[in-house]
């Protein structure tokens, strides 16, 4: 089963690789993982997205608790959550379709973010069904080029608020 978990860490040099190493060693696939500043000085966030039974994540979170530089540990997978991604897509627009593909990015709400005579670059952010059905659509025309960020996911509401407590960090 998929698994979106979140973790607050030390914004230090080799905090992601331990990280990812502690994934490596338990054999688990990243499916997708965003890394950024928070709005607290010094602490960078992680989504992630995994494949695993109940079991093997909370063995995984544990892991990661003990990990010095991480501050907190949420699985975010049962609760309310705002789920988005952001793609570029680069897709093959001659004068006979542009009209068609720009139709399309004005339904799914996406941007043209680049024009050229031969491609447009759209640009979609939302949730991932959302993402993947415009991607379907202009697969037809030529997607020549595609980058995605990967999932971020925030609790909604008045939810988890991690302060870091770990190893006496305040």
């Amino acid at each position: 089963m998929e698994h979106t978990m979140i973790a607050w860490m030390e914004d230090k040099p080799g905090v992601l690789n331990r990280v990812s190493s502690l994934f490596r060693r338990r054999n688990f696939n990243i499916e997708s993982l965003t890394v950024g500043h928070t709005e607290k000085a010094g602490i960078s966030r992680m989504t992630f997205v995994v494949n695993g039974d109940e079991r093997e994540l909370t063995q995984v979170q544990t892991q990661l608790f003990k990990l010095i530089n991480v501050t907190a540990v949420q699985d975010v997978t049962y609760q309310p959550t705002v789920v988005r991604e952001l793609v570029l897509i680069k897709v093959r627009a001659t004068g006979a379709n542009r009209a068609e593909i720009l139709q399309l990015a004005e339904i799914y709400r996406a941007s043209i973010v680049d024009v050229s005579l031969d491609c447009l670059v759209i640009q979609i952010t939302g949730p991932e069904d959302r993402v993947d059905s415009l991607i379907k659509l202009l697969e037809n025309f030529g997607i020549l080029e595609m980058v995605r960020t990967g999932r971020v996911a925030m609790v909604r509401g008045n939810g988890y608020h991690p302060e870091p407590t770990h190893n006496g960090i305040a």
